[in-house]
């Protein structure tokens, strides 16, 4: 099996993260996935962020929640990060799945939902995949596990992955009881044991955020079904690296 090498928040190491700067640069460099936040604005447009506030990516103060989307384009995405990246804009997901479209990536969309539960998101993101037809190649991913179950019982032709920091024995078949197909997990959770016990219960495992090249070498070695990496580049390098020694 090979390791998906998927892009976290675009090529974030070397672009402003969220941003069409981000995931164009991921594209050329070879990332087969890409990763990315979603939040609700006031309106009910997604929109790709991290962040429940823009304070920390942009030069605008405020919760998404409170801002509508013709508020938040005005925003500069891009000065935090490096002036070459001055004017760059928060985009919706509606442009995000216009560009990823004709491409041959997979995309894993994280419903920022945790802090706030956006009312209806899973709903709102699951029509607009549908829409671009994007469904088969999509993966949507929360730490919430009460929005894993209600997409699971509301759009179970799309994938779910459960997002978790913290340790819990019985992980797998808490996920799946939730109806989660696939467990993302931060990366000092990664074990042999956790990777086995996924697949053989015919669930996907990937980690985040590995920008390390031991890292991402042990996590090949353990035959993880993806990582997401801020340098996808790289990843790529030592997936190259890896598979020499191990022919």
């Amino acid at each position: 099996m090979t390791t998906k090498i998927i892009a976290h928040r675009g090529a974030s190491k070397l672009a402003p993260e969220n941003t069409m700067p981000a995931f164009n640069l991921a594209y050329q460099q070879g990332a087969e996935a890409i990763e990315t936040d979603v939040q609700l604005t006031k309106d009910n447009v997604p929109v790709l962020i991290h962040d429940e506030h823009v304070k920390r990516t942009t030069n605008g103060i405020g919760y998404i929640k409170d801002l509508t989307f013709a508020q938040l384009k005005q925003l500069d995405a891009g000065a935090w990060f490096s002036q070459k990246y001055t004017g760059t804009a928060i985009i919706s997901l509606e442009k995000f799945l216009e560009w990823i479209k004709p491409k041959p990536l997979y995309l894993n969309i994280e419903l920022k939902n945790n802090k706030i539960d956006y009312k209806n998101i899973e709903t709102i993101v699951y029509d607009m995949v549908r829409h671009y037809q994007l469904l088969n190649r999509t993966t949507l991913s929360t730490f919430n596990p009460k929005s894993v179950k209600r997409i699971s019982e509301l759009h179970s032709e799309i994938k779910i992955a459960f997002l978790t920091s913290r340790r819990n024995k019985n992980l797998v078949p808490y996920a799946r009881e939730l109806g989660a197909n696939a467990i993302h997990v931060k990366y000092r959770l990664l074990n042999r044991f956790l990777v086995d016990q996924c697949h053989q219960a015919n669930m996907a495992i990937r980690a985040y955020t590995l920008n390390k090249p031991s890292r991402m070498l042990k996590s090949y070695a353990l035959n993880c079904d993806g990582i997401f990496t801020d340098v996808p580049d790289l990843a790529l390098q030592y997936r190259t690296v890896f598979k020499e020694q191990n022919k």
